[in-house]
């Protein structure tokens, strides 16, 4: 049992608080003792910055109390910091477990220090669960380490609050300063650090929205920051108030972070992937998705509905309990879940296809039969299809075979592919149908727009019939916009639609497409870089994009 395990367990009937740090930004960087407090918690007090960096680990049911900003004459930061106070003790005296989250670490955070002596003076009790500071988590995302061989000290300075003797020791220093700043009020810190001794030409660096994928650095000295950030165009915006952190000196590499940045040089960086599926369809998908640097945003473009009549499908459930088939092969994840559905319905689990073999098309599919239960006796060495189960499925033979059916649950729309190759290899087929496929709804306004805009910096096509289903609800994608496709069928018909095809899978894979469109993604950076070119997304190539990338980026 973990010291957080035990608190929570100890004061179950009592008010407890649990001061935790939520990072810099990057979901991933919460620790397992956070993720732990938060399952726990009966309320969770969060500003808007770090709410969606931790209440998807929050438990099922947790009270999430939104910050109020309703008193005009107070200043809002001023009235969010005494709610969330408010709210803190209210809960905890109430006998709730409480888990305060905050930006960054709750030891940097002068509020919640406030919290943690309003819950002593009270006998509270609560615990600190520390969490990743900016100040050395977004540096070391951006590529700038803050020592060197050379070991030079290290200082963290805050310029909103720092002092006149502050600025002097600072200047007086060889070392590295770390400062949190806002990118508006850059060239004034650099100005002070220059009025109080240190040399113009010191490198500097400058990160906004770290650790995220809005992650954004620039490289500079003391005196040409100013100059960087108004050729970036980042400067001048009304957005320049924004959060920065700053790396000065020459101890902390930035001249080698063509070779250190390793986050924001990943081949997808940033780009906006659209993937035409559902949620649960596209899991594993996205997750690979964002370990390029992408973003991916799912869109589903089918939806399942039962069978017009169950009755088939009723009766080979029935069959297979009752011994009238050999095997039975899955096609896909959503027929695993429709024979999963009508197994529940009938009080059966997997212990009913004892004695049946099982095949799946492939690892997906495969994974879904082990999630219930189920493991395949049969997934294809080779290409991931009907083809590819075709080819190392064995042929009918009477000695060994006591049964020569096969039931094969699947869609509506399905191929004869299968069927046709079963049939030549001897087999009996109770092709079966177990659910429908149909066009689903359009999404919302503003994902179409982005689609048919330019919003999109790549788009991952599956099958045909995400193409025709994806042009017919929402549009079809503008012409910046990378596509990739599956295989050669599915590249057709995209460009049947009047599509360019970028990017073609070597395998129909969904795994290898995301592999395809990362390579292309490399390429394309690289080319970029050899050309003396900034790096910048398809998206951001449209007419009008530069403008609205200046604004969002500072």
């Amino acid at each position: 049992m973990s010291p957080t395990t035990a608190v929570n367990s100890m004061f179950s009937d009592h008010g407890h608080v649990t001061f935790l740090g939520a990072g810099p930004g990057d979901p991933g960087l919460l620790t397992l003792r956070a993720v732990e407090a938060l399952a726990a918690a009966d309320v969770l007090v969060a500003e808007e910055r770090v709410l969606d960096v931790v209440r998807a680990h929050a438990r099922a049911g947790a009270d999430m109390p939104q910050l109020s900003t309703d008193e005009a004459s107070t200043p809002v930061e001023t009235r969010r910091i005494g709610d969330a106070a408010n709210l803190v003790m209210g809960a905890a005296r109430a006998g709730k477990r409480v888990v305060r989250a905050v930006q960054g670490d709750p030891g940097l955070d002068s509020e919640a220090v406030r919290e943690m002596l309003a819950c002593a003076a009270e006998g509270v009790t609560f615990e600190v669960v520390p969490g990743i500071a900016e100040a050395v988590g977004v540096p070391a995302y951006a590529g700038v380490p803050l020592r060197d061989e050379a070991g030079a000290d290290v200082r963290f300075v805050d310029a909103r609050t720092a002092t006149d003797r502050c600025w002097t020791e600072l200047g007086a220093s060889d070392g590295t300063v770390v400062v949190s700043t806002s990118l508006d009020q850059a060239a004034a810190t650099a100005g002070e650090l220059v009025a109080a001794g240190r040399k113009p030409d010191t490198p500097m660096t400058l990160t906004v929205a770290g650790t995220t994928t809005r992650q954004r650095t620039w490289d500079a000295t003391l005196g040409t920051v100013a100059q960087v950030l108004k050729q970036a165009k980042v400067l001048p915006s009304p957005e320049g108030g924004r959060p920065v952190i700053a790396v000065v000196g020459e101890h902390c590499a930035p001249a080698r972070r063509d070779q250190l940045s390793w986050f924001e040089s990943k081949p997808l960086f940033g780009w906006k992937v659209l993937v035409p599926r559902t949620k649960e369809q596209a899991a594993s998908l996205s997750d690979q998705l964002r370990s390029y640097g992408a973003v991916p945003h799912e869109v589903p473009t089918i939806a399942v509905e039962p069978p017009r009549t169950p009755q088939q499908m009723e009766r080979a459930v029935k069959g297979l309990v009752t011994g009238r088939y050999e095997w039975i092969a899955f096609t896909s994840v959503n027929a695993v879940k429709a024979v999963r559905e009508k197994f529940e319905e009938y009080g059966l689990d997997a212990r009913a296809f004892a004695g049946i073999k099982v095949a799946a098309v492939g690892e997906q599919t495969a994974d879904a039969l082990i999630a219930f239960g189920v493991k395949p006796d049969l997934v294809p060495s080779g290409e991931q299809s009907a083809a590819g189960l075709l080819d190392d499925w064995p042929p009918y033979d009477p000695v060994f075979d006591p049964i020569d059916r096969v039931f094969l649950p699947r869609a509506d729309i399905a191929t004869e592919t299968l069927v046709a190759g079963l049939i030549e290899l001897g087999w009996e087929v109770d092709d079966v149908t177990a659910y429908r496929t149909v066009r689903a709804s359009p999404p919302p306004a503003e994902t179409r727009e982005a689609i048919k805009g330019g919003g999109f910096d790549a788009v991952m096509f599956t099958s045909s019939s995400t193409v025709r289903n994806l042009v017919g609800i929402a549009g079809k994608p503008h012409n910046v916009t990378v596509i990739a496709c599956i295989g050669p069928a599915t590249a057709k018909t995209a460009e049947e639609h009047g599509l360019r095809v970028d990017v073609m899978a070597p395998e129909p894979s969904v795994h290898k497409l995301a592999e395809a469109l990362a390579a292309f993604g490399a390429e394309r950076r690289m080319a970029a870089l050899e050309a003396g070119e900034s790096v910048a997304r398809p998206s951001e190539r449209r007419p009008g994009a530069r403008r609205r990338r200046a604004a969002s980026s500072s």
